[in-house]
């Protein structure tokens, strides 16, 4: 008979069960209550179960709340993030809260008005709170008190001023924090409202607050509507913007630039020029640069991304030339292929006197055509058709010849006197570089939501991109003759020249002449080392035996490869959430299970510095339930409108989860090396295949890695192509060794 032992039950701990939350809950005047929630309950029985304890009738006018500085609700909704061991508070519902706030903030005591409006900014950040307040119409009780606010209170300014001013302060704060929620169209206000929020602009400059959310204000009426754009654009000048860059505040400075960002991308194009051209004369470049980037303090990544906008909202003026064909009847334009024909040869040219006949003349004017390294030497026109670069390029060589003239007649002269061959086309190259910047600078694409790469070698000149370009056409013209090029390696070398220049940028030159002098450090030879050191010399292992070694070996690569990747889910990764303004970042916090079964998820208050661990993360995502990994446009939080869902490189960042009927997890990676390893250790986890560029890249290299290890004995032998025939047999077998 079997004899069964007892399981000993002291050293066994039961899980709590899933759905029980231990808590604390407050009230005021009374000792904190513990006890568990069921989370399987509806809230309004745990509310009444509270309510009970405490002898409290009404139960339906209470409501629990986070007893952090948050004072966020708790709903149906939310209420999963309820995490053991958090503190709670009862409190009076929503409803009650907002009802009450909205007569406290009519009251006629100023002390009990300032309360009241301190409390209603705090409460605004709760999106419960906010419906219950904005169905009151409370956003427009705070549009009328801002607007008739200076004239009611004007008597009091001089006794109150600073009570005035966190009044104030309190009622925009709570403003700009119930818009954020998105319940609110803001198409609704009027032109009182805003010429008062712009006038704030100037009249509390001191106050940093008042300007703060002031700006904020201007900059979301801006972006989030056409007929207000108008209107701000009337109310608001460049001029009454530009003191608050100079200042210390480096957050008055960012949402200054933010306004001025706004105002730039929703000017219809024929206005984008003309309020470039005031941004000129405004000399807001040169402020910016002395007061924003060369102050002595580091540059936040808000400030870096408004930095960015501005930059590329600037490059994307050229938009309209790069797209535009030369005329060839026009004149105006022809002539400027005349001045850069003078230019490069009025010293060989015949005197106006000596009018030769104009065969004579077409003549010449071919031959010079043809030193400048047109294509089209009869009618070099015809080699601006091509958009891009279209006119673009006709403008940098005008600009080079005039501005860097020594530069430019020696380049011409140069390559125009030489018989061998080897002479680097001046017209050419000026209009395939021109094609070229715009590609890298990303002409005529709309800003990033997410990126902050600016250059600040572009805020050091009036002029940046066609300086930038009189740069890398001497760059070019160098590597051409380095690389002793001729019109068969034009691709060759353009190439090259990319790579330079692009190695050059990301290391972010503080001015143009650093630029310069990085690229001096980065000549055809260099390149050719780096290129070397980089990859292995793809010929060399492209003979059978080596193929054949490299398909035995991928599937162990790639099995390391993807142990890595679930490694890295493993780890976890903090995502951003973005909204409809990037200052209020909110995070959440991704994980894998060590057996690789449950995705944990859950939100965050900030930033995590390191792991974070399972246990404070409360959702969780069975990988068996997941039905599909989709990414970009698939995605469900991508097919949402808005300029931000347009957005390319968001579009590029996107993934998501799907399970159950309708169930989603929604991703916008922090970067691209983020997505590639979470998009390709999903796909592990579901059995598919990892088909990311970093995969392609990881397998290349531990590719080569392992084949350089394995060929290590075999340095300088030749491996053949075919393995070596089979010898002829012996003539007899006499070396046989009979074992019989």
């Amino acid at each position: 008979c079997p004899v069964v032992l007892a399981p000993r039950s002291s050293s066994v701990a039961m899980p709590p069960p899933a759905d029980i939350v231990k808590v604390a809950i407050e009230w005021p005047g009374a000792f904190p209550k513990l006890m568990e929630i069921d989370q399987k309950k509806p809230l309004s029985s745990i509310i009444k179960e509270v309510c009970d304890g405490w002898s409290l009738a009404n139960h339906d006018q209470f409501a629990l709340q986070h007893a952090d500085s948050s004072n966020f609700y708790i709903t149906e909704k939310n209420r999963n993030e309820i995490k053991n061991g958090a503190i709670l508070r009862l409190t009076t519902s929503p409803a009650q809260n907002a009802q009450q706030l909205h007569e406290r903030i009519q009251s006629s005591s100023m002390d009990a008005k300032l309360e009241a409006l301190k409390d209603l900014a705090n409460y605004s950040r709760d999106v419960t709170f906010a419906q219950e307040f904005i169905n009151l119409d409370g956003i427009s009780l705070l549009t009328q008190m801002v607007e008739s606010g200076t004239e009611r209170y004007q008597k009091l300014q001089k006794i109150m001023k600073p009570c005035f001013g966190d009044m104030l302060s309190f009622t925009l704060t709570a403003f700009v924090e119930l818009m954020d929620h998105g319940i609110v169209s803001w198409d609704t206000f009027s032109v009182a409202f805003i010429k008062k929020i712009a006038s704030y602009v100037n009249k509390f400059a001191s106050d940093i607050s008042i300007l703060q959310r002031s700006l904020a204000i201007l900059e979301s009426m801006v972006l989030n509507s056409h007929d207000l754009y108008q209107k701000v654009a009337q109310e608001i000048t460049i001029g009454q913007l530009i003191p608050h860059l100079q200042g210390t505040d480096q957050e008055i400075q960012t949402y200054t630039i933010a306004v001025i960002n706004a105002l730039f991308l929703k000017a219809p194009d024929d206005k984008r020029q003309e309020m470039a051209n005031i941004l000129a004369q405004k000399q807001l470049r040169s402020i910016i640069l002395t007061h924003v980037i060369r102050a002595q303090r580091a540059i936040n990544n808000e400030m870096a991304h408004q930095l960015y906008v501005l930059q590329v909202l600037t490059f994307n003026l050229l938009e309209d030339r790069m797209m535009t064909k030369m005329d060839p009847q026009d004149q105006a334009q022809r002539d400027i292929i005349f001045e850069l024909r003078r230019i490069a040869f009025d010293a060989e040219s015949e005197p106006n006197n000596s009018s030769g006949s104009m065969e004579k003349r077409k003549s010449m004017y071919t031959r010079d055509y043809k030193k400048l390294g047109f294509i089209n030497h009869v009618n070099p026109a015809m080699d601006f058709t091509q958009t891009p670069p279209g006119m673009l390029a006709l403008d940098n060589m005008l600009y080079f010849a005039k501005h860097h003239q020594d530069a430019y007649i020696r380049i011409v002269l140069e390559n125009s006197s030489r018989e061998d061959k080897h002479e680097c086309p001046f017209g050419r190259s000026s209009i395939e570089l021109t094609k070229m910047l715009c590609e890298i600078l990303k002409v005529g694409e709309l800003p990033s939501e997410t990126c902050n790469d600016f250059h600040p070698m572009f805020f050091t000149h009036d002029r940046s991109f066609e300086e930038f370009f009189c740069i890398c056409i001497q760059l070019l013209n160098k590597t051409w003759k380095e690389m002793r090029a001729t019109s068969e390696d034009f691709n060759k070398v353009m190439q090259v020249v990319k790579e330079q220049i692009m190695r050059a940028l990301t290391t972010k030159p503080s001015s143009l002449d650093q630029f310069k002098s990085k690229l001096q450090n980065l000549s055809y030879t260099e390149i050719l080392k780096i290129r070397q050191s980089e990859r292995m010399n793809q010929e060399d292992f492209q003979s059978r035996p080596i193929l054949e070694l490299k398909e035995k070996i991928q599937p162990e690569i790639l099995e390391l490869i993807k142990q890595q990747r679930l490694n890295r889910l493993v780890e976890g990764t903090c995502f951003r959430k973005l909204n409809s303004r990037r200052r209020q970042d909110k995070f959440w916090y991704c994980r894998l299970s060590p057996n690789h079964k449950v995705l944990h998820y859950g939100d965050l208050e900030e930033s995590p510095q390191g792991e974070v661990p399972h246990d404070s993360l409360q959702d969780k995502l069975p990988v068996a339930d997941i039905k599909a990994v989709v990414t970009g446009k698939d995605c469900p939080h991508m097919k949402e409108k808005g300029a931000l869902k347009q957005n390319k490189e968001v579009l590029e960042l996107a993934f998501s989860i799907l399970y159950d009927s309708s169930g989603q997890l929604n991703f916008i990676a922090p970067d691209k090396h983020e997505y590639c390893v979470w998009t390709d250790g999903l796909n592990a986890l579901l059995g598919k295949d990892m088909l990311s560029d970093l995969t392609r890249n990881d397998l290349d290299t531990l590719l080569s890695m392992e084949i350089k290890l394995r060929l290590l004995d075999l340095e300088n032998i030749q491996i053949p192509d075919a393995p070596p025939p089979i010898p002829k047999e012996p003539s007899n077998y006499d070396f046989v060794y009979d074992c019989n």
